[in-house]
């Protein structure tokens, strides 16, 4: 079986195949917004202008959903 293809419940395996495909469609994103010259942003897109980082809010949000799940 392709090592792509496994299923995995490890955090950390998650995580660096979330990181891995959000850079796929970052560089996706360029790629497309490189051909189609400087068009509008459809609504409900995140301009890489306008993207935040997360809030305390979501943080500590996220802290004690960790913490739940031990």
């Amino acid at each position: 079986m392709d090592q792509q293809n496994e299923l995995t419940n490890d955090p950390q395996e998650l995580l660096k195949l979330k990181h891995k495909a959000d850079q796929h469609k970052a560089e996706f994103t360029n790629f497309a917004r490189s051909v189609s010259g400087n068009t509008p942003v459809d609504h409900g897109q995140i301009s890489p202008d306008t993207h935040r980082e997360p809030d305390q809010q979501n943080n500590e949000k996220d802290v004690e959903n960790r913490m739940i799940g031990d």
